[in-house]
């Protein structure tokens, strides 16, 4: 028998053996107990740990790009991209998360492509989760409702029709930089649009870029960032978890 072929012979029947001599509760943890968190009574409502972000009322918790007020328009419980307002970016710095965000297309849709319903999700105002009115609006796929914007298409098309409440569970791991600014860790996404998964633990090649390619850039923790980009798209129950 070879040496390496022995060695790890030996070593299989020492783990055997070592097993075999252990107790159940050698390998039962009790500690440290996770946090308990109380759920809320209805799915897609907060739990008792989450930021609400926007509950239906006010722009409290959000700012302009300059850190003025946010000036879109809170209408019958959403709020929605108000021509020439700009984005909105909240007041709280965030990394890793759990996002809960519902968004609507506005109708009777006008334009095509781009050119509907389209807004976005910016993770650390940096990295975008395509909003697009999806409602037979062909496009590029990088590009349609639920793509990471220019980096991945969705797994699934699981957009009901505009004018309906569309809904996204977002799960994000921030990226890592070391004290040099290198990058240590990627972020990593998994996306649930109306409780499908259509983003699976997603490795991201950079922040998203219109033109050109993604990199990354050291950053630390950043502003969630809704798009305004010229269409009235409406969002509300927004709320996070820090993870």
């Amino acid at each position: 028998m070879k040496r390496t072929a022995l060695l790890v012979f030996v070593s299989t029947v020492t783990i055997a053996v070592s097993a075999q001599q252990m107790k159940p509760e050698s390998t039962e943890w009790y500690y440290p107990q996770p946090p308990k968190i109380v759920p809320a009574a209805n799915i897609g409502q907060p739990p008792s740990d989450a930021i609400v972000l926007f509950d239906g009322k006010d722009l409290s918790k959000w700012v302009s790009a300059d850190g003025s007020a946010a000036k879109w328009a809170v209408v019958d419980g959403g709020m929605t991209v108000t021509q020439g307002a700009g984005d909105i970016y909240t007041k709280e710095y965030f990394g890793d998360c759990q996002l809960h965000i519902e968004f609507k297309s506005p109708t009777p849709a006008k334009g095509g492509g781009q050119g509907r319903g389209n807004s976005g999700v910016f993770l650390q105002s940096i990295y975008e989760v395509q909003v697009l009115d999806g409602d037979n609006n062909p496009t590029y796929v990088n590009g349609m409702v639920g793509s990471i914007y220019k980096q991945r298409a969705p797994l699934a098309d699981a957009y009901t029709k505009a004018g309906q409440w569309q809904v996204y569970d977002i799960f994000w791991k921030a990226p890592v930089f070391g004290t040099d600014g290198k990058l240590e860790s990627p972020a990593i996404i998994t996306v649930m649009l109306n409780g499908v998964l259509i983003q699976n633990n997603y490795v991201l090649k950079g922040t998203t870029e219109y033109i050109g390619f993604p990199k990354y850039n050291a950053h630390g923790r950043l502003p969630l960032m809704l798009q305004n980009h010229g269409d009235a798209v409406a969002y509300r129950n927004i709320w996070i978890r820090n993870l």
